[in-house]
């Protein structure tokens, strides 16, 4: 069959289907790069808060007027949505044709055959269960992808359901991740970038410890891949041993993704985040002081239940005074079945994102200032693509991570192909972006 997959969501969404497109070749089937010219369609979904529901749902309809107009053959729901939801797809979705779960990735072949046989399909395996890793066929920028090097979240935020979708924290050994790694540098990876939900968790539940240091320092020793980047660390895990871990190589990235969603302790004892502002403060000032050239990256959650213009005015000064150098802002999602959407103290929409604003205005300020910064200095990026309208490449630095961070334009003289090193001068900076020229190619 000729299979058109699209990944919505996280780069842990993708890795999964990277392990369904591995699969699917070597049974002899053949992924297309347009649904229009697709027998099937498979959507691997995320169901992490309403927006990407409503995401997913309208992908799905997407190809069901396909299904009804150009005659695509089958479509097939798989990740989160699938997991969430199960068969209640069937019935709001009756142009869906197979439904797998995020703990079934491995059944893809036989939703495949089912469909292609004009049967329904469904399996909805226990998701603690789920078979970790597995063979991958990349189907982002060969130059950049991820590793996920542990699956569910054992935290229980309040407002999250990633526990019931994804189930319980599970490590994968980190041998297995090693040779994934050294598979990932064969196919081309230039910057590899470890995901999960709690990234600084790791190895807690198959070592007995946090395992996360020695793991950066295996994969410097054992590959060559030149960016090596780490995402997801909570703040209450964060120590020295893991800020040594990233000053061992100058391959570990001095890049350190810390989402804190809130500074007062009233807001997240309700989001039942642990160590509170105390821990909060503690990692950044550690990291500060012990990791060299470091940026630092974070994510909030403004509207929670109960937040009150207190709450909100102490988020803005901690932001004005850490000066983070990459920083997010999601208004709180009430999502069904989490502690959060029972809570009283329900904000309007309007008021989140007025707060949303407010916060994201001084992170503009202090972006533009340290943008500013960087004028007349060299720093490397990788190379993404070539912007033809623009006439200019497009990248990114080693402070930035894809898809969430900022990009560097940049001219050359001679032709640079995606995933290439080059050192760019930087002549410009324009809010959260970078413009410069090569220098010496």
């Amino acid at each position: 069959m000729k299979i058109n997959v699209i990944s919505l969501g996280c780069p842990k969404n993708q890795v999964d289907l990277e392990v369904m497109a591995a699969v699917l070749e070597e049974k002899g089937h053949v992924l297309v790069n347009e649904d229009i010219d697709a027998d099937i369609v498979i959507i691997n979904t995320c169901a992490f808060i309403e927006e990407a529901v409503k995401e997913s749902i309208d992908n799905i309809l997407d190809e069901a007027w396909l299904k009804k107009n150009r005659g695509l053959k089958g479509i097939i729901v798989s990740g989160c949505l699938a997991e969430r939801y199960g068969e209640q797809i069937f019935r709001e979705m009756p142009e869906v044709d197979a439904v797998i779960g995020a703990g079934s990735i491995h059944d893809i072949c036989e939703a495949v055959e089912a469909v292609s046989e004009g049967r329904k399909f469904t399996s909805l395996k226990p998701i603690d269960e789920m078979e970790l890793g597995g063979t991958r066929k990349l189907t982002g920028p060969c130059y950049s992808n991820y590793l996920k090097i542990a699956e569910g979240c054992d935290n229980h935020c309040t407002y999250c359901v990633i526990p019931q979708i994804r189930g319980r924290y599970r490590s994968r050994k980190m041998e297995d991740l090693i040779e994934e790694a050294r598979s990932l540098q064969k196919k081309g990876v230039k910057e590899l970038i470890l995901v999960a939900q709690d990234t600084t968790r790791y190895g807690t539940d198959i070592y007995g410890k946090k395992m996360l240091p020695r793991l950066l320092k295996e994969l410097a020793d054992k590959t060559e891949i030149p960016w090596i980047r780490v995402l997801y660390c909570y703040p209450e895990e964060v120590d020295e041993e893991l800020a040594e871990a990233i000053n061992y190589s100058d391959r570990i990235l001095p890049y350190i993704d810390l989402p804190v969603q809130h500074i007062s302790d009233a807001v997240l004892n309700r989001m039942n985040r642990r160590g509170g502002e105390k821990a909060v403060r503690e990692a950044v000032a550690l990291l500060r002081k012990k990791v060299k050239d470091l940026v630092l990256r974070t994510t909030l959650i403004v509207g929670f239940p109960g937040e009150t213009e207190e709450d909100v005015r102490q988020l803005c000064e901690f932001v004005d005074e850490v000066k983070f150098d990459h920083l997010g802002v999601f208004t709180y999602s009430r999502e069904e079945d989490t502690p959060a959407s029972l809570m009283p103290g329900q904000i309007d929409e309007k008021i989140k994102e007025e707060r949303k604003e407010a916060v994201m205005r001084r992170q503009l300020d202090i972006c533009s200032v340290k943008n500013e910064e960087k004028v007349g200095q060299t720093i490397e990026v990788i190379c993404e693509g070539y912007d033809v309208v623009a006439e200019t490449y497009f990248g990114r630095s080693r402070g930035d991570a894809p898809e969430i961070d900022g990009k560097v334009f940049f001219t050359g003289k001679k032709a640079i192909a995606p995933g290439t090193f080059v050192n760019v001068k930087i002549e410009k900076a324009i809010d959260y972006d970078l413009i410069g020229k090569t220098v010496n190619s």
